[in-house]
């Protein structure tokens, strides 16, 4: 089963070798973990992978190799989890979610640092306290307009802060398109020029250099055309855009292709004081979004990536952000990006249709000018067109 489970890997792209499993298998051998389905997962990352940028790559592979596998060892499983989950979920009808009221950004606030401090024990399918199901604007598996989620998973996308620890992924930037459309469209944003060192032959001046030189062969040699656009890419991850990571990936692979003097950033919903390059590591490793503004020259084009679905909150007010007490508005650095960089759009992979729907969709169209534009071919073409103008 395990030598399958290795093509498995290797067909997902994550460089294992023979090595690497022999001492998966010698560790096996030697009882090193417990019988345990959770240990087995840890050891076999620990011994197979060892970049940890294809951590991803590596849970997809096993999460198809081994789905189900888990559950034929659980003797104690009788009722199966989603039916405890949606006696939790407490189905509204349209008149009741009408009647629910907004507390807004500051009261909610004031509420939940209150009910901190009273609620002692666990609740359920309520309206007022910390809990699951129900109504109440703090917990999670409710329904609420407007409230803090905590803990658990998102249903509503209507959560103004989340107080949960996520872990988002990198976009893989080795991911094969399922079509070449996209590259063609980015290639609307190409301006090549002559410059550098000698490094590629000039076939028409060989040709006639030879030729004026009565036949005896002269090469002559050029620099080589490259592209001289400058991109700076800032990518909305995790959240809503998981949705969306497909036609992200694709569009992100594309454009490292295509253009050769392309720096990235990662964000979440909206910019605040601080980007970062590594998901994984974006606690420790973070890059003041000042240094970012500063870095790079005004000439560059600047290409915001996200599906702008959000609480208007994180766009418009301090301590808005879902994570933490952003200083300054989302909307603030928006404004200085556009300022920055006089050449800027957003792709949007949200359908074009939803948009209306979207309040903060609405804000941060406004901002930008209503550079906006979806990610189709058509959308891409019109994006790279104005960038390219």
């Amino acid at each position: 089963m395990l030598i399958d489970f290795f093509f498995a890997l290797r067909d997902a792209k994550v460089p294992v070798t023979i090595r690497e499993f022999l001492t998966l298998l010698e560790a096996l051998k030697n009882n090193v973990i417990a019988p345990s389905f959770d240990q087995f997962y840890y050891l076999a990352r620990l011994t197979l992978v060892k970049d940890e940028a294809h951590f991803d790559k590596f849970d997809r592979a096993f999460s198809a190799y081994f789905k189900g596998v888990e559950t034929v060892f659980d003797t104690k499983a009788a009722i199966p989890l989603e039916w405890l989950i949606k006696r939790l979920e407490r189905e509204l009808t349209p008149e009741q979610k009408a009647q629910l009221q907004k507390l807004g950004y500051d009261k909610l606030m004031e509420r939940l640092e209150q009910l901190l401090k009273e609620q002692q024990e666990r609740h359920e399918c309520g309206d007022t306290w910390i809990g699951t199901g129900g109504t109440s604007p703090f917990g999670n598996g409710g329904t609420n307009p407007e409230g803090i989620r905590i803990g658990g998973q998102g249903r509503n996308r209507s959560a103004v802060k989340v107080w949960d620890q996520r872990t988002y992924r990198d976009y893989d930037a080795e991911r094969e398109l399922g079509t070449r459309n996209i590259k063609v469209a980015l290639r609307r944003l190409r301006r090549f020029a002559r410059h550098g060192a000698e490094e590629e032959l000039a076939l028409e001046d060989t040709i006639r250099s030879t030729a004026n030189n009565a036949g005896y062969l002269d090469i002559r040699m050029q620099p080589e055309r490259k592209n001289r656009i400058k991109v700076l890419m800032l990518l909305d991850v995790g959240g809503t855009m998981d949705e969306h990571i497909e036609r992200t990936e694709e569009l992100f692979s594309a454009a490292k292709t295509e253009f050769k003097n392309m720096e990235f950033f990662y964000f979440h919903n909206c910019v605040y004081d601080y980007l970062w390059k590594n998901n994984r590591r974006r606690h420790a490793e973070r890059f003041p979004t000042w240094d970012v503004l500063r870095k790079y020259p005004p000439d560059t084009r600047l290409i915001f990536v996200g599906d702008a679905t959000m609480s208007p909150y994180e766009v418009l007010q301090p301590g808005g952000s879902v994570e933490y007490n952003n200083e300054e508005a989302g909307a603030e650095w928006l404004a200085r990006f556009c300022n920055a960089f006089p050449k800027f759009a957003w792709l949007n992979p949200e359908p074009e249709s939803m948009w209306q729907y979207r309040q903060s969709t609405a804000i941060i169209r406004q901002i930008m000018n209503n550079r906006m534009f979806p990610v189709t071919i058509a959308g891409l073409e019109r994006a790279m067109r104005l960038l390219s103008k």
